[in-house]
């Protein structure tokens, strides 16, 4: 096999069609400095190309396309559901994208329940007085969706 053929066959490998292996989805001010930033550290230093929202823009980018751009261009997301992620418009549309582009979803539930009771029917209640019942219907299907898949719940000793 000569190079030009070795070349390609790495381009057209899974790892290579995609910029990013991992999507990381978070609500910052519940888990930046603490649970995501090990995930983070440790995907990485395990060779798996994560996106971690701002810390890749570039400088003068719009947020919300950049991130759209990082979600299509990622084989995968992991979805730290954390206490507040629901309150924020951001990762709610996040999740939303990844689930319409049919995106592996790989969820880990930071120290909440992955049903949508408590504290995420009353974000998505507040949410309707801002973005209409519409697209909060279309958040909690994706929550409920994200809810329904088998995935971490933080608390186990499986992580770090």
């Amino acid at each position: 096999m000569d190079d030009v053929d070795e070349e390609e066959e790495l381009r057209s490998s899974p790892s290579f069609r995609y910029r990013w292996d991992v999507f990381l989805s978070f609500r910052g001010e519940d888990t930046r400095h603490g649970f995501t930033d090990r995930l983070y550290r440790q995907l990485t230093l395990n060779g798996i190309r994560t996106f971690r929202g701002v810390d890749e823009l570039e400088r003068g980018e719009e947020i919300a396309p950049s991130l759209v751009e990082a979600i299509e261009d990622s084989a995968a997301t992991i979805a730290v559901i954390s206490r507040r992620y629901a309150d924020s418009r951001w990762c709610l549309e996040e999740l939303a994208r990844v689930v319409d582009y049919r995106k592996l979803l790989l969820p880990v539930f930071y120290k909440v329940d992955p049903r949508q009771k408590g504290t995420f029917e009353k974000d998505f209640l507040k949410l309707e007085d801002r973005f209409g019942v519409e697209e909060v219907s279309r958040w909690r299907r994706t929550m409920e969706k994200a809810g329904g898949i088998s995935g971490w719940d933080s608390t186990i000793r499986y992580f770090f």
